[in-house]
């Protein structure tokens, strides 16, 4: 009865794990593991993994670390939907690192990240008024981010740009970690984002999704 319980206390509801480059991020173009959890708290009106809101299925932690092991390569990113709302996920967070795996977590920043393990890379996406979750963010993890650390703000127009710019100077974001400005795929030209970056000197990078180049909106690419 007792590794019964213990067999469902590591288990996570999982949308798909695959093996792409990574497009997002200081890692940027390494071939990556991605492990896609189910379930998300937010609707940001430009989602683009709508499809890892529900359903998914059950897999235990370990072997969702076999499975990440078959492919052989050195990253994996933990993505969703919004990882952190599966508890157990700071499980899998440890496991991986511990297995010595370079790890990322994709999260919105509308949970606490406190504690996420220290050895894991938290790419934290701050949401812009253009994402209509503005009011999930929270604001609380921005303290504890560190320089192994990323903010990314996905910009959907000059509105949003300028909204990021204030929560720069604010928060002092750019004296805590990395910042990345990454273009809406469908709303901002990235050539106007890259124009308004270098017109204001800002000491950000910026990014477009590499795998959105290569593969459009094909899932799991």
């Amino acid at each position: 009865m007792e590794s019964a319980s213990v067999a469902v206390a590591e288990r996570l509801r999982l949308t798909e794990i695959f093996l792409s480059l990574q497009g997002e991020s200081r890692s940027v173009g390494w071939p990556t593991v991605f492990v896609r959890l189910t379930g998300c708290p937010l609707r940001c009106q430009y989602c683009d993994t709508a499809y890892a809101f529900h359903g998914g299925e059950w897999h235990e932690i370990d072997a969702i670390l076999a499975e990440v092991a078959s492919h052989g390569v050195h990253h994996v990113c933990v993505t969703g939907g919004e990882p952190l709302a599966q508890k157990r996920c700071l499980l899998l967070l440890q496991k991986l690192c511990d297995a010595g795996y370079e790890v990322s977590l994709e999260t919105s920043g509308a949970i606490d990240i406190s504690e996420v393990d220290s050895r894991v890379v938290r790419v934290v996406d701050l949401k812009t008024p253009g994402s209509n979750e503005q009011q999930r963010n929270l604001l609380e993890n921005i303290p504890l981010l560190t320089d192994r650390d990323q903010v990314k703000f996905v910009l959907c127009s000059r509105e949003d740009y300028d909204w990021a710019k204030e929560m720069l100077a604010e928060h002092r974001l750019t004296a805590r970690c990395e910042v990345l400005f990454s273009p809406s795929y469908t709303e901002l030209a990235p050539r106007d984002l890259a124009e308004w970056i270098i017109a204001d000197k800002l000491p950000v990078r910026f990014q477009l999704q590499l795998h959105k180049q290569l593969w459009g909106e094909a899932q799991g690419r």
